[in-house]
């Protein structure tokens, strides 16, 4: 399949498409799922978005794909940052069709988390992960719960990666407080 979705095209139709589905949206309703969802932002006129996903009316999901070739990171979600600010989209999926990288605004209000809460790996995804999707789906959709576990994931994230680098080079607090 990686060599089929080279192209972004083809990424939506493989896989965007069917994901969003599998979450339980209508992905043939106009209603629930907005393909190339334009936006006027500032002085960008016309710019899109692939997807926006609404419930009840209100945007409550934005996805943008990327070829399958293309890495995730920061120069892709800039259009996707852009987009968050002026929607009322409190969720934004990133995706190549090899993982999803799902932000929100923890940090600050209308304005898109420079790093996932959570990231979704198509190819290898575990158990706990597949747990995590379910919060996404329509049907027990909840914007508050999403953004408390998106809290609790970033926090319980950071303080893994600091006791990780305390054990491979404590700095002298560290020590300090153990001892």
């Amino acid at each position: 399949a990686e060599r089929q979705a080279l192209t972004e095209e083809a990424t939506k139709t493989a896989v965007v498409l069917p994901f969003i589905q599998a979450l339980g949206f209508d992905v043939f309703n106009l209603d629930e799922v907005v393909p190339e969802f334009i936006s006027d932002i500032g002085t960008k006129k016309g710019e899109k978005v692939d997807f926006a996903v609404k419930i009840d009316g209100k945007i409550a999901m934005l996805v943008e794909a990327k070829p399958i070739s293309s890495r995730l990171g920061d120069n892709q979600y800039g259009q996707l940052f852009r987009y968050f600010s002026v929607t009322e989209a409190r969720l934004a999926i990133l995706t190549n069709g090899k993982e999803a990288w799902f932000f929100s605004d923890t940090e600050a209000q209308n304005k898109m988390d420079q790093k996932p809460f959570f990231k979704f790996d198509f190819q290898k995804c575990e158990r706990t992960q597949i747990q995590e999707l379910a919060r996404f789906q329509k049907g027990q959709f909840a914007i508050d719960s999403i953004l408390e576990a998106a809290s609790t994931l970033k926090y319980t994230r950071d303080a893994a990666n600091y006791l990780k680098r305390q054990i491979e080079r404590p700095d002298d607090e560290f020590i300090r407080m153990i001892g």
